[in-house]
């Protein structure tokens, strides 16, 4: 099969387009012929050097996919022939990739195929985060930063369906009308203006989902709400920062530090669990959908690294094998 690695730190052009032995399904686990995969954040870190996969994870980078399923393993629960997309813990750049079977989800009603690709990492990430550890509740206010990327725009819509009130950062107009458009209530230009003062002004963020880290931290905490939660599932703006635990205190908020990939199979199959039945039925019901900025061929995988490096996409970018 061919699939992607980067044998060598670097930028794009470490990536390459290798040939490697077809995986075979061991107990309770699955063989997917790949269809699409979606890049994220974690795949420029990984082939950087920064962001190594976890022990017994594939060295082929890709979080996600969809196909499908050419082989089962023993007690694997599901048939050769079902079209799934899947969470991964790496891999999911080639034709085919080995999966446990609980980390598989069925296509959502209404969704391609192709599309199905950009789910699994934004619903499992945003579904986690947002709902199943800092248990936003209808009618709090959610402060999402980054809201034109792949976890934005999946939480803003989410966030949106489920009766919150969603005020979200973006770095463009053009990003901020996107945002908007998919039921974001506030948008705030981080470029220009002073995102904790704004929602400081409306009464604070009951949760807030940082990308940032360090950069933010103080910002962030500034801006919860009495009891508030801050989650951090990204350090873009960097990894270390002094936090004022009497601001926290003073506010009873809490601070949750977050990752999936490093997650046990289990814990991971719990979460998609969860996500097919409370997620798909908004995407079935057309309240939540993948938003899809660009789609290249495996071929061109360096061009869609480039692509999400520059920062100018919105929702996601794919790969189709």
């Amino acid at each position: 099969m061919r699939a992607v690695i980067a044998p060598e730190p670097g930028g794009p052009e470490a990536l390459q387009l290798v040939e490697l032995p077809d995986p075979v399904p061991g107990d309770g686990e699955v063989v997917i012929d790949v269809r699409a995969t979606a890049l994220n954040r974690a795949d420029l870190l990984q082939r950087r050097g920064f962001y190594p996969p976890p022990p017994g994870a594939s060295d082929v980078l890709g979080l996600e996919c969809s196909g499908v399923i050419s082989a089962i393993g023993p007690n694997a629960t599901w048939a050769i022939g079902d079209e799934v997309c899947a969470l991964l813990s790496g891999g999911g750049y080639a034709d085919k990739v080995l999966v446990p079977s609980g980390q598989v989800m069925p296509v959502p009603a209404g969704v391609s195929l192709r599309e199905a690709a950009a789910l699994p990492e934004v619903a499992c990430t945003v579904w986690s985060n947002v709902f199943q550890i800092a248990a936003l509740q209808p009618g709090q206010t959610l402060l999402v930063h980054g809201g034109a990327g792949g976890i934005g725009t999946m939480a803003i819509q989410l966030a949106h369906a489920l009766g919150a009130r969603v005020v979200t950062t973006a770095g463009t107009p053009e990003k901020l009308a996107i945002c908007a458009s998919l039921g974001a209530d506030v948008v705030i230009n981080y470029r220009t203006e002073d995102f904790a003062a704004i929602v400081k002004d409306l009464g604070g963020a009951d949760v807030i989902v940082d990308n940032m880290g360090a950069k933010y931290l103080a910002k962030n905490v500034s801006a919860l709400a009495p009891d508030g939660r801050l989650v951090v599932i990204g350090l873009q703006g960097g990894v270390t920062a002094e936090l004022n635990l009497g601001a926290l205190l003073a506010k009873r908020g809490s601070l949750f530090t977050t990752s999936l990939r490093s997650r046990s199979t289990a814990a991971k199959s719990a979460i998609c669990t969860s996500v097919v039945e409370h997620v798909w039925p908004l995407i079935a019901q057309g309240k939540v959908r993948p938003i899809v900025h660009a789609e290249y061929s495996l071929d061109d995988v360096r061009t869609a690294h480039e692509v999400l490096e520059a920062s100018t996409h919105v929702g996601k970018v794919l790969l189709l094998t």
